[in-house]
């Protein structure tokens, strides 16, 4: 999300929509869509085309799937059916009961109760709401009625489930917030059998008034953060001023405003929360903030939570994020919070303050007692950290871990611990996203293999730190990193090298071309084993700069947001560049398979990708550098060539397709001799 780098795009076709929120199948790691509202569509993320997807055809109306991580995806139908998805894919055509008549469904969620899934929606008639309760697997469905309010109406529910009790909390116009309580009622036969001749109806109890100091919260969007605490996403009103959208938490338990923070870019009106995260569109940016809760105390609610000096800057929600649009880290250093006293938001508290020991010092507090130890004190307890971090948190401590060494570069020039963060890069699952730094410290100190690793290890390296890269492998000379270890497992099965350094005579493959048939079609010759190799087939780099060029071809990238960066390469390196990805080109299609050997080597699809890419960013200049022009020239007759290649080969495609199937059908005991016309 910080780098703005899609993973998977797919679309319906034109006309087509998408009727409901896309959700993904935990069991089966597969998207579940509903287009056109009875259309169901399941794909994988490999799949590139979603209209060769699985397709079937409801018979009734969707209105949501939920999908639950132990429970299967459930699909809620508009007229108030429930199925699971395992049910409905057995006979997508059968008949959908309607449970709801003249009701219009405002909001549904699902949950887990033991192993049974459990889905709560809520409907309209005629200004009256209702409440709905449903045990898919168990065939239980139970109907409510909420208690009418006078002059308001409810806005938004959420719910959450505890001891088989389901809390129900309605956000009302009137500017508050109502909790209602519903068993969960264990159906006997006798209840199966009775006709209910009314609903009951559900008594509610006020919660919260979103209120404080004469300004009101005109709520939009309410999420459960805990049994203490709601977040509300509104608009605040105060007496004398412009109303303000604000993201708010609230607890419940002590009725006060625990922190607010302003949006001046304006919000969608939506707020979601996933896993401690807070979703929402701030402008035109998606903002994901972490946030922690722990037990309410009365001494956090009203803002008189004794802090220690070294706060846990884990428990902080970094406000931060709102105004620089950047995905917070779990763990950071103090200094890179850099947390302003009015923005500070702590939801910890406990029941009794007590001194805290050290054995129980959280990894932020540890950092800054680690801050002026000596260099030495600072690895050995930074490694002992990682060896106790316990497992859910291990990442975000690891990140944490590199964020302080990292900050200890920058204060100190002097100090680069090369082997402890190349170490900490082979054998941990990073992301650019947890180290943001990392890469920017390897770049100043030049240390070509780290980025090496960053490149073919990170998911998520921005642009701008590729090019970066790219730019600093190809502008380091060759003396230079004959001295520095570079991985070579991407390069040493295609370019054999003797100890000056020197590539030596390789294996010819000529794919299926003929040398005459290549001189006619373009004027040029590919060299046969027994010829001797001219200084235009050799690798135009060493060894240890096509390791590394490698590991940026590896590289995820976005078109969009690499091209302008690719555009201020030097000349003289995007030639260099697009030599060896024309060396690489031409490597791939000598082999039968076009696929280099070794391990991490380029793929034919990453090195046209990549030469398209620095085409269309240097094109109009390499055209006008003479040093360029025999370059573009061969480039260009080489493709030509593979192009008339193929296309003789699809010509006899059909012949060969029908040699195959008569191969099929022949009986192996039998013998035989056939001629096959081709025509």
């Amino acid at each position: 999300i910080s780098d703005q780098k899609p993973l998977g795009c797919w679309s319906v076709k034109h006309g087509q929509i998408l009727t409901c929120p896309v959700v993904c199948n935990f069991e089966t790691h597969e998207y579940v869509a509903v287009h056109d509202d009875k259309v169901l569509r399941i794909w994988k993320n490999e799949d590139i085309n979603l209209d060769k997807a699985f397709k079937a055809t409801l018979s009734a109306d969707v209105y949501r799937i939920h999908s639950l991580p132990h429970g299967g995806p459930v699909v809620l139908f508009r007229g108030g059916g429930v199925r699971t998805l395992d049910v409905l894919l057995e006979a997508p055509q059968q008949e959908i009961e309607n449970v709801i008549s003249g009701e219009v469904i405002r909001w549904s969620g699902a949950f887990m109760e033991g192993q049974q899934p459990v889905l709560i929606f809520t409907t309209e008639k005629d200004g009256d709401f209702f409440v709905y309760v449903q045990k898919p697997k168990l065939s239980s469905l139970h109907k409510y009625k909420l208690e009418q309010q006078e002059s308001a109406k409810p806005l938004c529910f959420t719910a959450h489930i505890t001891n088989q009790i389901v809390t129900l909390l309605c956000l009302y116009s009137n500017d508050s917030v109502y909790q209602v309580l519903i068993p969960l009622q264990q159906d006997t036969e006798e209840e199966e059998e009775e006709e209910e001749e009314e609903e009951e109806i559900l008594s509610k109890s006020l919660l919260l008034n979103l209120s404080v100091s004469g300004a009101v919260l005109k709520g939009t969007s309410l999420v459960v953060l805990d049994k203490d605490h709601v977040a509300v996403l509104g608009s605040l009103a105060a007496p004398k001023k412009q109303p303000r959208e604000c993201l708010t938490i609230w607890n419940t338990k002590f009725q006060t405003l625990q922190t607010s923070k302003e949006l001046p870019l304006g919000t969608s009106g939506q707020l979601w929360c996933y896993e401690e995260k807070f979703f929402l569109i701030h402008g035109k940016v998606l903002t994901v903030i972490m946030y922690k809760c722990e037990t309410s105390s009365l001494a956090a609610a009203v803002g008189k939570l004794k802090y220690s000096q070294t706060p846990d800057v884990s428990l902080f929600m970094n406000w931060n994020t709102l105004e620089d649009e950047e995905l917070v880290a779990s763990f950071q250093s103090q200094e890179s919070v850099a947390l302003k006293a009015e923005s500070r938001i702590n939801l910890r508290s406990r029941s009794t303050i007590a001194e805290e020991q050290p054995e129980t010092l959280s990894v932020g507090q540890l950092l800054v007692n680690y801050k002026d130890a000596s260099n030495y004190v600072l690895e050995t307890k930074l490694r002992k950290l990682m060896k106790k971090a316990p497992t859910p948190d291990l990442q975000a401590t690891i990140g944490c871990v590199v964020t302080a060494l990292t900050d200890r570069c920058k204060r100190n020039p002097k100090y680069y611990p090369q082997n402890f963060l190349q170490e900490i890069v082979e054998t941990r699952n990073l992301s650019y996203s947890l180290c943001p730094d990392l890469m920017a410290v390897a770049l100043e100190k030049k240390d070509m293999h780290l980025l090496q690793l960053c490149l073919e290890r990170f998911p998520d390296v921005p642009e701008e730190i590729t090019y970066a890269c790219l730019k600093a492998f190809l502008s380091v000379s060759e003396t230079h990193l004959q001295n520095m270890d570079v991985n070579l497992d991407s390069v040493i099965c295609y370019i054999d090298v003797e100890f000056d350094n020197k590539e030596v005579k390789t294996e010819i493959v000529e794919n299926g071309f003929r040398a005459e048939m290549n001189q006619d079609m373009c004027g040029t010759k590919i060299p046969r084993e027994s010829q001797s190799r001219s200084d235009d087939d050799s690798c135009p780099v060493g060894p240890q700069k096509a390791a590394l060029l490698n590991a940026v071809l590896h590289s995820a990238y976005t078109e969009t947001f690499l091209l302008p960066h690719l555009k201020n390469l030097p000349a003289e390196e995007a030639i260099l560049f697009l030599r060896y990805l024309y060396y690489l080109y031409v490597k791939c299609s000598e082999k039968v398979n076009t696929t280099l050997p070794g391990i991490r080597s380029p793929t034919i699809n990453q090195i046209m990708d990549w030469m398209c890419l620095l085409l269309d960013a240097h094109f109009t200049v390499m055209v006008m550098l003479p040093e360029a022009k025999e370059l573009l020239s061969n480039l260009h007759k080489f493709v030509r060539a593979q192009v008339r290649f193929y296309s003789e080969l699809n010509k006899i495609e059909g012949s060969l397709r029908e040699l195959q199937r008569l191969n099929h059908l022949r009986e192996s005991h039998t013998y035989s001799i056939e001629v096959l016309e081709i025509i």
